[in-house]
């Protein structure tokens, strides 16, 4: 079907005319916000999707407004704490009992510019947050996309991908001062280069992986944020960047629900996308949009995986 899509797209507008019945689509971060409008649009024609969330009571919530209001799609709950390995590999593992397959896998949860904390292993809260817990769902989950194929996992990143590569050298901070604007951009870039190592691995067995920048939508991922932070934030961007417009959630979501659906990304991984299309490299440092090259490097992307089958203490050899 043709798509004629921009920045205010709707979830509405992208799902239109589709059919998901008999697909399964998981949604982490889907107690609220744009995990919570992307697990409505996909139900809504059809799809049986699965709320992960670390609070249930919200999650459940939610899932009962779906249910009031989807086209034969049903909803699930289930629990998840992504800094906990114990949770993540407790979730993968209810669900792979529970279910034969999987055919979208949205990581939607994640945290913007806390303060310095680390988990009880010592790693950096946002990137434990962000992409290590994301990271070990995942790959646990791969029987089930592998016979969902061709499926799709949806990594949500950011244009704050721009702010920092990742340092592969000190990723937690052990001997850098912390920058919690830093934190967090390393995190968003982490994601990408999940996205390219994770769709070089599975491609051949019909699982596409793509990273997507939703926009700027004021949701609790903004909850640890001060007005003087967001002050801070907004003078990190270069001197000729016109100010971010805010989007609607229904328009924030959309990104994720089109790279989840789309036929024209068919076939298609290791990408970048924003406002529902494939993202241009980023030329210079006078925009926010965009994808930055660290965050496409395939050889970042080698190192990360390694790095990241480490912190969870186990290899992964999908390919």
């Amino acid at each position: 079907m043709p798509e004629d899509f921009d920045e205010q797209t709707t979830t509405d507008e992208i799902v239109r005319g589709r059919d998901l019945s008999g697909k399964h689509a998981l949604i982490t971060g889907a107690s609220g916000g744009l995990g919570a409008e992307t697990a409505r649009a996909l139900a809504s024609v059809g799809a049986h999707v699965t709320l992960a969330a670390r609070d249930l009571a919200k999650a459940e919530a939610v899932a009962e407004t779906i249910r009031a209001g989807s086209s034969g799609g049903q909803v699930s709950v289930t629990e998840l704490e992504l800094t906990s390995l114990e949770s993540v590999r407790g979730c993968a593992a209810r669900f792979l009992d529970e279910n034969g397959r999987l055919d979208i896998l949205v990581n939607n949860a994640g945290i913007m510019g806390c303060n310095f904390e680390r988990t009880s292993r010592g790693w950096e809260l946002q990137l434990a947050t962000n992409h290590i817990g994301h990271y070990l769902l995942t790959c646990l989950l791969v029987p089930a996309l592998r016979a969902g194929a061709s499926a799709r996992v949806i990594n949500v990143s950011s244009a704050g991908h721009r702010l920092a590569d990742v340092d592969l050298k000190d990723p937690h901070f052990e001997s850098r001062d912390y920058d919690k604007w830093v934190a967090y951009g390393q995190s968003k870039t982490a994601n990408i280069l999940f996205s390219v190592e994770l769709d070089r691995r599975l491609a051949a067995s019909g699982v596409r992986a793509i990273a997507v920048h939703p926009g700027m939508i004021m949701t609790e991922l903004a909850r640890y944020l001060t007005p003087a932070d967001i002050q801070d934030l907004m003078s990190r961007a270069a001197p000729g960047d016109s100010p971010p417009s805010f989007k609607t959630v229904e328009a924030g979501a959309a990104t994720s629900v089109w790279a989840a659906t789309s036929d024209s990304l068919e076939n298609r991984g290791g990408l970048y996308c924003e406002n529902c299309h494939v993202a241009e490299p980023a030329t210079d440092d006078d925009s926010i949009s965009g994808v930055a090259a660290y965050a496409l490097n395939s050889e970042s992307a080698r190192r990360l995986w390694t790095l990241s089958e480490g912190w969870v203490g186990e290899e992964f050899a999908l390919s």
